[in-house]
């Protein structure tokens, strides 16, 4: 058996020309030229011929259609390639693209030393001029398949086909990869026999641009015998798509005044076509303009950057004279770079004027009026001012200050931010005694600082004209509090002191009368004419209306207007200590067992209501204890307290042992105090004291009842 010879496996669109001999195929459908090679001219004239095109369907051309990638060339009905118009620069390649029901093909010219001006379209179409690489122990030229998107109805439709000439008997083509038996599956499938590839519907380049298939022939037990050879289909784009503007909404600033050619802002559209062609090339317009004043023409946006900028005067942009300082235009971008048959995508870009401090506020009036009564706070005046700045910014808000008339600082102005007046309040009372009137100089600035040729002027101030009404006022007392300082116990009627209320009308000429006002312990009385203070009762300090030795009495005087006005003034008497408070003794209670050891019965202490030196050291002692009965003994332990205790036990009673206690004041004061103690049964840990309950007399106590006793018959 001879050896097989290498055989050729060749894919063909109807863009790819057979590389078999002319005896294997009559006719191959599609550009009988594929690769066309020119020299870049100084200048494409318009309607001259550039090449000519020979395509076939092999059924006779019905319904041919020719598209080229570039909208400034022409396929005319004779197959020539011319421009429409006069153009020096279309790039380095063109692609042109013909069409009947049965064929689609694409053809390719490379401009010798023309400028990319697309820059990745070649790239992308670089696939359709690879010259078929052969391979070593076999001949197989592989070219891409180039399939316009969106083709429409009948499907499936024939693309090409895979031939191969020196196939066995009995071999199969078999065809692989994404869009065959991969996601998405059932795109593209070859005939097994003739090696027709066909597309089943319709493609969409955004969704992928581009497929990597494999071809191979197979046994009839499926046992690969060449391959697989990639196959890489490629979609070409169609304008399917219109620019969208993805990032608004759209707002843009620019100052009142700013020079011409300012930029405002930049607005770009997003086109899902292939960027590498005229399909996603845009260019940007504005449509519309609203307002249209002071002109139509208020802005400009750059064709190619979208950027907007300003067109007018600095004059034309006062946002003062406008009658709306917002502006709203309808931009467009339209993609085949800009030409009719581009589509077109719009959106709404908002500008606002933005106001600058160029407007200084001003005054409505040159002087303003008040009034206020005497004593009184509070706001007196609203102070008007006008400014034709924008109300929301610091160029409107105002700032007052009050330059001069104001020196005990009784006045103060804030802005109101509602309204942007000035609040003139008066926060420390006026005296009309001392001035009927007050004038007050006022200037008014903005928060933001005026630009450089606008200066504040004398609308800027104001002079305001305050006029103090006379009132009846309350006399006054001085000083207020008043303080005296007394001895507690003094006799009733002693003469405290002389109060002194002054009335501050003093070119009203009125009478003052006086009266108490609050005297808690009842201890006062007041001359209502000449004001003197006594007594009426003795004052105590150890009284509860006293509090850390000082009596507080309040007094009201009254004058004559009409009607009175009333003063209150405060008297403080500061009591100071006598010895007349006794000391006393706790406790007064005590129990002691009858069998104790411990013969101590209780820890006395002692307290006085007096002040030192008028209490402690205290003295304690037993009263009049007879030597016979002699039981108790008290011994001092401190300065406030002593211990009692008994010289032996005691049976089970109530005893009654009086306690003398002594302050040492002078003179000093006594007290004698009974304490009871009561003796217990102690016995097993427990206390009874029920059998105590009769009382146990001393000796000095059974003499003393009867010499009461005898007394009485």
């Amino acid at each position: 058996m001879q050896p097989r010879t290498p055989f050729v496996l060749c894919v063909l669109l109807s863009q790819v020309l057979l590389l078999t001999s002319a005896e294997d195929l009559d006719c191959v459908p599609g550009f009988q030229q594929k690769l066309f090679h020119i020299n870049q001219p100084a200048e494409f004239i318009e309607d001259q011929e550039i090449l000519n095109l020979n395509f076939s369907d092999c059924k006779g051309n019905d319904k041919l259609h020719y598209e080229v990638s570039s909208p400034y060339f022409r396929v005319n009905n004779e197959g020539g390639l011319v421009a429409l118009r006069n153009i020096t620069a279309v790039g380095k390649t063109l692609f042109i693209h013909a069409r009947t029901p049965h064929v689609d093909d694409m053809a390719e010219l490379v401009i010798v030393g023309g400028k990319d001006i697309q820059g990745p379209l070649q790239d992308i179409f670089k696939f359709a001029r690879t010259s078929p690489v052969p391979r070593q122990k076999r001949s197989i030229v592989v070219s891409p398949i180039l399939i316009p998107e969106n083709q429409r109805q009948p499907f499936p439709r024939d693309v090409g086909k895979v031939v191969d000439s020196d196939r066995p008997e009995g071999s199969k083509f078999r065809l692989t990869g994404k869009g065959v038996d991969q996601e998405p599956k059932g795109i593209f499938r070859i005939n097994e026999n003739t090696g027709g590839v066909s597309v089943t519907r319709s493609l969409d380049r955004e969704m992928f641009a581009t497929y990597q298939l494999f071809v191979e022939t197979t046994d009839v037990n499926g046992r690969t015998l060449e391959g697989p050879v990639p196959l890489e289909v490629i979609v070409i784009d169609q304008n399917d798509n219109r620019p969208i503007f993805q990032e608004g909404p759209y707002v843009g600033h620019v100052m009142e005044g700013s020079p011409t050619g300012t930029t405002v802002m930049r607005m770009t559209a997003f086109d899902a076509d292939d960027p590498a062609t005229d399909n996603a090339l845009l260019r940007y317009n504005i449509r519309q303009q609203t307002p249209d004043k002071p002109s139509p023409n208020m802005f400009y946006i750059d064709p190619e950057k979208g950027d907007i900028v300003t067109v007018v005067s600095p004059a034309l942009l006062d946002r003062e004279t406008l009658e709306n300082p917002k502006y709203e235009l309808i931009v467009e971008a339209q993609d085949m770079a800009g030409l009719n048959v581009g589509l077109i995508g719009t959106a709404t870009a908002t500008i606002l004027i933005d106001d600058k401090n160029d407007h200084s506020p001003k005054f409505t009036k040159k002087e303003f009026q008040a009034t206020v009564e005497e004593g009184a706070v509070g706001v007196i005046v609203n102070l008007t001012v006008e400014d034709k700045d924008d109300p929301t910014t610091g160029a409107w808000r105002a700032a007052y200050t009050i330059i001069n008339g104001n020196p005990g600082q009784s006045f103060e102005i804030h802005t109101n931010p509602q309204t942007n007046e000035g609040m003139l309040s008066v926060v420390k009372p006026l005296d009309y005694e001392i001035s009927a009137f007050h004038t007050l100089l006022i200037k008014v600035e903005n928060e933001d600082p005026l630009v450089p040729d606008v200066s504040y002027g004398p609308s800027s101030t104001a002079t305001i004209h305050i006029t103090v009404l006379d009132v009846n006022e309350g006399p006054v007392f001085y000083p207020d509090p008043m303080m005296v300082t007394r001895q507690e116990n003094i006799s009733v009627g002693s003469v405290l002191l002389t109060l002194n209320a002054t009335d501050p009308d003093s070119l009203q000429h009125q009478t003052v009368r006086y009266s108490v006002y609050k005297d808690p312990a009842g201890w006062l009385n007041i001359n209502p004419i000449n004001g003197t203070v006594d007594t009426t009762a003795v004052l105590d300090r150890e009284s509860p209306f006293v509090h850390n030795s000082v009596y507080t009495a309040l007094f009201l005087a009254i004058d004559s207007g009409n009607p009175p006005a009333t003063g209150t003034g405060t008297l403080l008497i500061t009591l100071e200590d006598v010895n007349d408070n006794a000391p006393f003794i706790y406790p007064t209670v005590a129990e002691v067992c009858d069998d104790a050891k411990n013969l101590s019965v209780v820890i006395l202490g002692a307290s006085d209501k007096d002040l030192h030196p008028n209490t402690d050291p205290f003295k304690f002692e037993i009263h009049k204890q007879t030597v016979p009965d002699k039981v108790w003994k008290i011994s001092k332990i401190n300065n406030t307290h002593a211990l009692v205790s008994l010289l032996q036990n005691l049976n089970k009673a109530n005893y009654h042992l009086p306690i003398i206690v002594t302050d040492s004041g002078k003179p000093p004061m006594t007290n004698i105090t009974d304490l009871r103690v009561q003796v217990c049964s102690c016995k097993n840990s427990k206390v009874d004291c029920n059998a105590a309950g009769a009382l146990h007399f001393s000796l000095a106590s059974v003499l003393l009842i009867s010499l009461f006793s005898l007394a009485c018959l």
